[in-house]
């Protein structure tokens, strides 16, 4: 659910049910990453920082809800946020696939390894078993 005001839509809260601080400060770390960029970064993108503020709480730690404030440089706040979570889902998704290929990685490498010691295993049984 959003509250904001009807006249000023570059700020904004916005209360997210059944979630917690997982969600709530990795929201809040996407969001805070465009305030951070080096005015030559922003520079070469044609962009400047579209955050002013972003923060969040939880009303009561009884309750499963988060409340995230934004509020943005001219921009609708509902449109940065929901550009911080489409990039925080990419990060999500860069993270999850280069997990998976160093689990590849490392099975293969080990795959390899448990090969050698087991052609060294049976080439030293078959010494031991011609004496």
């Amino acid at each position: 659910m959003e509250h904001g005001s009807f006249t000023d839509n570059s700020a904004a809260t916005f209360s997210l049910t059944d979630e917690d601080h997982t969600i709530a400060n990795a929201v809040r770390f996407t969001l805070n990453q465009e305030s951070v960029h080096s005015p030559l970064f922003l520079a070469l993108i044609n962009a400047g920082p579209r955050i002013t503020f972003c923060g969040y709480s939880i009303p009561h730690p009884s309750e499963a809800r988060v409340n995230i404030r934004v509020q943005t440089t001219g921009d609708p706040a509902r449109e940065v946020l929901k550009d911080a979570c489409q990039n925080l889902m990419l990060m999500c998704r860069h993270v999850r696939s280069t997990f998976d290929k160093a689990v590849e990685d490392f099975k293969a490498s080990n795959a390899v390894k448990a090969m050698k010691i087991d052609s060294q295993d049976s080439s030293g049984d078959d010494s031991e078993e011609s004496e």
